[in-house]
């Protein structure tokens, strides 16, 4: 079933006496574009990991679509992330997805984990990810290719995590599947592992500051340390050129200097035959209601419109364009 909207018992008859949930999918009828829903629509929205960013952002921004007062509600849940968001979007399990840039061209190109091509389009170009690569002290990892034989968490299945984990390996000249113990968990329990010793290292893919490993970081700080993986970029851009280097704050996470990684921009996507109208909605209260949504992660300082068309090779939906073109956006 679609994830709906966590409304009240109440509220959720008396959407159901107003005339009921008007499904989002496979409503688009190539007309203009109002930006004005008439009828009682409800949308889930794909997140990632709980203590994640896309979480944080996901929630946050449900709220304020369901604040705007008009017939546009939402809800966000908890997903392994990009590559699974994708699956369940296009099967219409979610209308709205978060998701790394490189799964995204991944799924428009029927490349990588998709055997064909998804119809998605995006909303909009948001925040960016930072790859943060965390070792045990006492693992002795100096690089990437130091992680063979160890035990390493690379993340939630068919995550962005893992897809970005797989790959910066395999740069490193090491078999995901064979020359690591690959434990392939959700950023909670990655943290708990590298807590009570029972991972060497883990790979996140997240916006910054992400909850969980500021918690890490705050609680077992002496015992692990950032690991710069850009030595290995140039083969990553071989793969996609949406790899960049770029670096994390001291200031992030309290760490003694800024450390070097691999950066990688996310998108807002949806399916290709949303509703015109809807997207335009959900276009404007992202971008309008940016300033609360920063509040609840300091990662939506990102989201901004000089770089919201970015979405290549995603199309740009034509209701975000729409809602771009009325806010101005370059």
């Amino acid at each position: 079933m679609r994830k709906l909207l966590a409304l009240t018992a109440a509220g959720a008859l008396a959407v159901a006496g107003c005339g009921g949930k008007q499904d989002a999918a496979e409503t688009d009828t190539g007309g203009a574009v109002t930006c004005t829903v008439d009828n009682d629509t409800r949308i889930g929205i794909a997140t990632g990991n709980a203590t994640g960013v896309y979480f944080a952002l996901g929630n946050a921004y449900a709220e304020q679509i369901g604040a705007g007062g008009g017939k546009v509600k939402a809800t966000a849940s908890e997903t392994g992330a990009s590559v699974q968001n994708i699956q369940q979007l296009v099967a219409g399990e979610f209308d709205v997805a978060f998701s790394l840039a490189d799964s995204a061209a991944d799924a428009v190109n029927g490349a990588s984990s998709f055997t064909a091509k998804q119809p998605v389009q995006a909303l909009a170009r948001i925040h960016t990810n930072y790859t943060q690569v965390i070792v045990r002290k006492s693992a002795g990892i100096k690089d990437v290719a130091g992680m063979k034989g160890k035990r390493v968490s690379t993340g939630s299945p068919k995550s962005g995590t893992e897809v970005i984990a797989n790959r910066v390996l395999t740069a490193a000249g090491l078999d995901p599947a064979k020359d690591v113990q690959a434990q392939r968990l959700d950023l909670a329990k990655t943290v708990d592992g590298l807590k009570d010793g029972s991972i060497d290292a883990m790979f996140w893919s997240g916006g910054l500051p992400t909850p969980g490993i500021t918690d890490l970081l705050t609680t077992s700080g002496n015992q692990v340390q950032f690991l710069d993986i850009t030595p290995v970029l140039a083969g990553l851009k071989k793969i996609n050129p949406v790899y960049e280097e770029g670096a994390i704050p001291a200031a992030t996470y309290r760490t003694p200097a800024d450390v070097k990684t691999i950066v990688v921009p996310n998108l807002l996507l949806v399916r290709q035959n949303l509703d015109a109208d809807v997207a335009c909605v959900l276009t404007k209260t992202l971008f309008e209601k940016q300033p609360q949504l920063a509040q609840a992660n300091a990662a939506a300082k990102e989201i901004t419109l000089d770089k919201a068309r970015r979405t290549e090779p995603v199309t740009l939906h034509r209701g975000a364009a729409k809602a771009l073109d009325d806010l101005g956006a370059p």
